[in-house]
């Protein structure tokens, strides 16, 4: 700790260690601040000028020389706050984002024993699924088998390990029974919407996002395959891109599901379909 830092009131302090952060966002500062000097993002003004060492002020400059960058918070910090918990991320896995909480919040409204996730990544839909739901059991899938190893550690993290399995493989390759309910968030970005994206997104795996195509591929594979994985009575339901869902819900109608729904985001934009399956 310097001395021009120990003799500075709380507020000063603080104020000059934020400026020293490279990004622009202020939100981001504070909060790789917080996560630097090991508090709640709350507590920050709440830190004397004691608590900002040396130590504390490097970390997070370093954080913020990353996230000036353009490297996503939840990847410098290792986590991301999802429905009601934080789930582990890394480079291996997309980062979850509010808006496929539309997807646990829809998949909620239903009754479920037994859930199948295609496309898992970190977990964090079958494992808020499975969190709300103390008496369901899942698997989710996944090519990657490094995601599949955040899943398992965010199932551990989450508690509900005893009830979660994981298989790697391409979509139902490799599952074998019938679900309640069968949940994904495929990659569904068309190729040539990539440069448009944010910069953030270049720090994910690029077979989460894209399907290299017009994003429309992995619907082609889950839709007509579901019913034989599901029950009378169970449900599909996908997360989609904000323009795909006449085309999804299509593929839904063409497959024999029936009450296809499409549901909206925060923003009011289309984000998921869904579908009865009525054996």
């Amino acid at each position: 700790m310097s001395a021009s830092t120990r003799a500075e009131p709380p507020g000063s302090a603080l104020a000059r260690v934020l400026a020293q952060g490279a990004c622009t966002d202020a939100g981001d500062r504070r909060r790789l601040l917080a996560a630097a000097a090991g508090v709640a993002p709350g507590r920050l003004s709440l830190l004397d000028a004691d608590a900002l060492t040396d130590a504390v002020v490097a970390r997070y400059v370093e954080y913020a020389r990353r996230r000036a960058k353009g490297e996503p918070v939840s990847h410098i910090l290792g986590y991301r706050a999802f429905w009601a918990h934080e789930f582990e991320v890394t480079p291996d896995v997309l980062d979850p984002r509010a808006d496929t909480e539309t997807l646990v919040a829809a998949a909620l409204e239903t009754s479920f024993d037994h859930v199948l996730d295609l496309g898992t990544g970190s977990g964090c839909i079958l494992l808020s699924l499975l969190a709300e739901r103390p008496t369901a059991s899942g698997t989710g899938t996944d090519i990657s088998g490094k995601a599949l190893d955040v899943a398992a550690r965010n199932a551990v993290r989450l508690g509900v390990s005893d009830r979660a399995m994981f298989l790697c493989g391409s979509w139902f390759e490799n599952v074998e029974g019938t679900f309640d309910l069968i949940v994904s968030n495929p990659p569904y970005i068309a190729v040539q919407e990539l440069p448009e994206l944010s910069a953030e997104l270049t720090f994910e795996p690029r077979g989460a996002l894209t399907d290299e195509a017009d994003g429309l591929s992995a619907y082609r594979a889950i839709v007509p395959r579901a019913g034989a994985y599901l029950r009378p009575g169970g449900r599909l339901m996908v997360e989609i891109g904000w323009r795909q869902a006449a085309e999804v819900a299509a593929m839904f109608d063409a497959a024999g599901f029936a009450a296809v729904e499409i549901r909206h985001d925060l923003e009011g934009r289309d984000r998921v379909v869904l579908g009865l399956w009525t054996g």
